[in-house]
């Protein structure tokens, strides 16, 4: 009796190793690689220049995947989801995220976290939704988030996972790139993680100069900061090179650090700092660029307990970097109450000296 105990446990023993080792080998021989850099197509691409000297206006959007509305928490913040709460709560915040976005009727909209097909917003096709509701922008998107399956947590794993960055713009783009950012997790935690990038859209400028536009979606997580410097010395020589040109640069997005000139102590909150969260590092300055941040208006909350106005902690890390030739108009980051996503939209207005 006791023999074949042992024999039936070694048995469930022998089947959960091939189970998991087998899973192991599957995820890493389709774990997406993308190139360091990869051409995107401009779907709807208008014909509309930029003109030196007229305003505009361009606003970011991390829309959290339509899922971490004001009653959701997040697990790997420490809170207990990793999924819409709902099919229908996913179609109602992106029907929110879709009506913001129309109504503010900016020249150009940068999002990050947006799905294509992915079990954390029930499959929900984001991408095509928001092209469908924004009609006369041409769009570029990119892949940063390619997995089969996200086996955390256990209980109720994350699931298959395509998501991605996306760039509207009223205005002509003659190229489109992706760009691959360093900096990766060690196996096997990469294969279950983002591929971090950017999207780079080249739009011409009536003065025979252009406007070099990026879209950009940092890391958060990583102990010890490594991936984020990496990252970060990365932009840096990208921005000295296309400084050089003479070009345009307005780089925006969710830089996933406490931006530049805003203090998270200027907002409400019962909790502590958060770990993952860091200060901009002080020797990141290209010469002459501007941050446009809206210092009175958090642009992110922490997602380990759903919102509570004054009880989480709450930052901007969402704005733009500009070159000297980039005036700064305005800027207004908008407090929705994160009633549709845990970040906040930041619109600015420029104009191209």
């Amino acid at each position: 009796m006791v023999r074949k105990m042992l024999w039936s446990l070694g048995g469930i023993l022998l089947a959960a190793v091939l189970l998991v080792g087998g899973f192991l080998l599957y995820v890493t021989l389709t774990d997406y690689k993308p190139k360091p850099t990869e051409p995107v197509a401009v779907a709807n691409n208008p014909e509309r220049m930029l003109k030196s000297g007229d305003p505009f206006t361009i606003t970011t959007f991390n829309i959290g995947y339509a899922g971490l509305d004001q009653n959701e928490d997040f697990f790997m913040d420490g809170g207990t989801h990793s999924r819409s709460s709902s099919k229908e709560q996913t179609l109602t915040n992106l029907n929110g995220i879709g009506s913001f976005l129309t109504n503010m009727n900016s020249g150009i909209i940068l999002i990050q976290e947006v799905d294509v097909k992915s079990s954390r917003s029930y499959d929900v096709n984001e991408v095509d939704a928001l092209q469908a509701v924004l009609p006369d922008y041409g769009l570029s998107y990119a892949d940063n988030y390619k997995v089969p399956w996200v086996p955390v947590p256990l209980l109720h794993p994350m699931g298959h996972v395509h998501g991605g960055i996306m760039t509207l713009s009223k205005y002509k783009s003659t190229a489109a790139t992706r760009f691959d950012l360093p900096g990766k997790e060690k196996w096997p935690r990469q294969q279950f993680d983002l591929d971090r990038a950017f999207i780079e859209n080249r739009i011409p400028v009536e003065n025979g100069k252009e406007l070099v536009l990026v879209n950009l979606h940092l890391s958060a997580f990583d102990k010890g900061g490594s991936i984020r410097k990496q990252q970060l010395q990365f932009l840096g020589e990208y921005i000295a090179q296309e400084a050089k040109k003479g070009n345009y640069l307005i780089l925006g997005g969710d830089w996933n650090h406490s931006l530049p000139g805003t203090d998270p102590k200027a907002f409400q909150t019962t909790q502590d700092w958060p770990e993952w969260l860091q200060p901009f590092p002080e020797s990141f300055k290209p010469k002459g660029f501007e941050w446009a941040v809206d210092k009175n208006t958090p642009s992110v909350r922490t997602v380990d307990v759903p919102y509570r106005e004054g009880v989480n902690f709450r930052a901007v890390i969402d704005g733009f970097l500009v070159s000297p030739n980039v005036e700064i108009v305005k800027v207004k980051g908008h407090d929705l109450k994160h009633e549709f996503s845990d970040h906040n939209p930041v619109t600015a207005e420029f104009r191209l000296k």
